[in-house]
């Protein structure tokens, strides 16, 4: 058998058992696969004489781009033949720095075809992040939307660069790609274990990571993705993110393309709620995967009055809000299945279709994945850090290795587990629960706090649209949490609306777990959208040292009517 053949295989039982989670996570296993070139020998052959969509890409202003399988796999092949003609050889690393534009799958596919190692990358990253990319990645070719061209003024190294969307002195374009052919013949032979992509992680808490995949861990191992989506041949699959970040990988190209289904793109400048909700309506949408901070924003829209075709909705990125979930599912009669994975991994853990949904909980091991939660001393416990087990091989989507180590980790891969650095619990269904990062959660009065349950309930209260808690230093109790909240639209940063927060939150809070102290704040965030906390508990360390409190600032002990209740 093929590895083709022995992924296709893999696939289909994912296929046959959806709504089956037992029967799919004990009978499946990852296939064995030794030479292996996803585009080339699963995407090129499931995409001859294929005329079903497989990309969509609708801009606000109603324009329109649909692109079948044959004529993806066909343009892709122009755009290899292309960059070989420029020099793009195996190996090299490509910096991808392009929105969504059809030109961003074919140059993908195209990279991947050759043997190149594909870089995304953010298209708002700064100068120094570019810098950073281009000197630690090693990049030998940039390929950048015209859009962040001033991002490269001034920027060192040796490469090949290409413009899209724009003419710029010394920049190739590829519009130079449509003379050649679409016949592509491979040079050489792709190892699974060849380098894929290279991937810097999103830097919450520190230096970004470079992670490297490879043609096995992306490509074979999202079939955990597609089970988790619940994706089928024929849907309509839209994931609102960026490119440049790897849930765009796990949603934008393997999951949806392993299953046979459109990827459905919706550009807009900025993003809006009312308008996203009404191109999902209008164009038919069956499955939807958002960020937390996106069904956040959705929700404050009148969801019942869009009609939808919308079959499996799911969240990942951050852990998702209960009160989210039961107002989405009290307006569309679905809920929305959480997940969980990393940069350095595919989906690990979800809600699968047809199961049991336990709001809160981001579900169970998703099949291929075999999931321990381990204690401070490295004993298996019920409540511990995330961990997969290694032994006797490392699931199909773990990552291959870090390209470089900036804070001089150890090798994570080194031992018998690979630990995420993420604590969850796990109740007697075998559910996980989500406690936090390892650098967020924190001791009051010798009790563990998990930052994510409190801001669970924060975020049920109508005026907070965000929160993120942190430890504040307190003399008697060694920390307190704190709650840094940015206000729903209509609501002011006034003593009275945190009143109303803090005795929200008392009633649905254990004394020991109480909010002490909040303060109305924009919250600081990575380009991809996640709440950088590390930022919040270093500002929140050095008001406590100098005794500083912002302007709209609030403590317990402000308010004489809380007393003691």
């Amino acid at each position: 058998m093929s590895s083709a053949e022995a992924f296709v295989q893999a696939r289909d039982l994912l296929f046959r058992h959806r709504e089956d989670y037992e029967t799919a996570y004990r009978e499946f296993t990852w296939p064995v696969v030794d030479e292996f070139n996803w585009p080339l020998d699963y995407f090129d052959a499931y995409a001859r004489g294929n005329d079903r969509p497989a990309l969509w890409v609708v801009g606000e202003d109603g324009t329109e781009t649909k692109l079948s399988f044959a004529e993806v796999s066909l343009r892709s092949n122009r755009v290899a033949n292309w960059l070989r003609g420029l020099g793009v050889d195996r190996g090299d690393r490509i910096l991808l720095m392009l929105p969504n534009v059809p030109l961003l799958w074919e140059l993908s596919l195209a990279a991947m075809k050759l043997g190149a190692v594909v870089c995304p990358a953010h298209v708002l990253l700064t100068h120094d992040d570019v810098q950073d990319r281009v000197s630690r990645g090693e990049m030998r070719h940039v390929v950048v939307d015209a859009s962040a061209l001033r991002s490269f003024d001034g920027v060192s190294g040796d490469f090949t660069r290409i413009v899209v969307g724009g003419q710029e002195p010394g920049w190739l374009s590829p519009d130079e790609a449509e003379g050649f052919s679409s016949d592509f013949e491979p040079q050489g032979v792709t190892r699974a274990s060849d380098p894929l992509l290279l991937y810097f992680t999103s830097g919450t808490t520190a230096k970004p990571k470079m992670v490297v995949h490879t043609h096995q861990s992306y490509p074979v191992g999202h079939l955990s993705t597609m089970y988790w989506i619940g994706l089928q041949p024929g849907d309509v699959h839209l994931n609102i993110g960026s490119p440049g970040w790897a849930k765009h990988a796990w949603s934008n190209l393997f999951a949806p393309w392993n299953a046979g289904a459109t990827v459905f793109v919706y550009n807009a400048p900025r993003f809006d709620a009312a308008k996203t909700l009404a191109a999902i309506s209008q164009y038919g949408v069956t499955t939807l995967c958002a960020p937390p901070t996106v069904w956040r924003m959705l929700i404050l829209e009148d969801l019942e009055a869009y009609p939808m075709k919308l079959r499996e909705i799911v969240s990942a990125g951050e852990p998702l809000n209960p009160e989210v979930m039961e107002r989405v599912r009290s307006a569309w009669g679905i809920t929305i299945r959480d997940g969980y994975g990393q940069t350095e991994t595919t989906a690990q853990i979800g809600n699968s279709p047809g199961q049991p949904v336990k709001f809160g909980s981001m579900g169970r091991p998703l099949p291929g994945y075999r999931v321990e939660l381990l204690d401070a001393e490295d004993n298996l416990a019920a409540e511990g850090e995330i961990s997969l087990d290694l032994d006797p091989t490392p699931p199909c989507g773990l990552m291959a290795r870090y390209a470089d180590n900036p804070d001089g980790a150890v090798d994570v891969l080194g031992g018998e587990y690979y630990r995420t650095s993420d604590w969850a619990s796990r109740d007697a269904d075998g559910y996980y629960w989500y406690i936090g990062r390892s650098d967020d959660v924190f001791k009051s009065a010798d009790y563990r706090i998990s930052p994510f349950e409190l801001e669970s309930v924060l975020i049920e209260h109508e005026a907070v649209a965000e929160a993120a808690v942190v430890p504040s230093a307190d003399p008697v109790r060694l920390a307190v949490p704190k709650g840094y909240i940015s206000l729903a639209p209509g609501y002011e940063p006034t003593r009275d609306t945190a009143l109303s927060i803090f005795l929200f939150a008392r009633g649905r809070l254990a004394p020991y777990k109480r909010l002490r102290r909040l303060e109305f704040a924009d919250l600081p965030k990575t380009i991809s959208g996640k709440i950088r906390r590390v930022e919040l508990r270093a500002a929140e360390q050095e008001n406590r040292k100098t005794g500083a409190r912002g302007p709209f600032e609030f403590w317990e002990g402000d308010f004489p009517e809380l007393g003691k209740r």
